[in-house]
């Protein structure tokens, strides 16, 4: 069974919040926390109404605003005004590698934290839904995307949880988690 120690050593890497993106896509990052004696993931579900990624399951994160100062305080900024979570800097652990958006043009950063508990959460007007998943349980529903036209840009995954489909940018993500824990 994973342990929140096993993870924390896992996925500890050095944290450089930039990206270098030569004009070829807009910045943004999301914060992937995990918490819990069984290790847990949270992750959002977009309204159907949003311009972008709408009905889509994600991480709480979002676009560099000019008043951030790094990708960092984006993804912090960006899960307490989606979740009502706040993490200090201190608590995030490490990132993973940043994955791109097939339709929205967004090369996103990911920042990893590992914490004990977090209290009750309050999705804003940006989140439909919050979930909090069993990772492990979760990680073992990876499959290759079926969808010939999700596969356009990289290799592309998908993951289950209670009738839902996670794809794209946030599979990616939970692939380099799953791949990181399997090493």
């Amino acid at each position: 069974m994973m342990m929140l120690d096993d993870l924390k050593s896992l996925l500890s890497t050095e944290i450089n919040p930039v990206l270098d993106l030569q004009g070829k896509y807009k910045p943004a990052s999301i914060l992937v926390v995990i918490y819990g004696k069984s290790p847990t993931v949270v992750m959002t579900e977009k309204p159907k109404h949003m311009k972008f990624h709408a009905g889509e399951i994600s991480f709480p994160g979002g676009k560099l605003e000019s008043d951030d100062s790094d990708l960092l305080e984006t993804a912090l900024r960006e899960t307490q005004e989606e979740i009502g979570l706040t993490i200090n800097r201190d608590q995030v652990i490490g990132q993973l590698n940043s994955v791109i958006t097939l339709n929205s043009g967004f090369s996103i950063l990911p920042f990893v934290s590992v914490v004990d508990e977090i209290p009750p959460l309050s999705a804003n007007a940006e989140v439909e839904n919050i979930f909090r998943i069993p990772l492990e349980s979760f990680l073992k529903t990876m499959a290759r995307d079926p969808d010939p036209s999700h596969n356009l840009i990289q290799e592309m995954y998908t993951f289950d949880f209670e009738g839902k489909t996670v794809w794209g940018a946030s599979a990616r993500v939970l692939k380099q988690i799953a791949d990181c824990l399997n090493s």
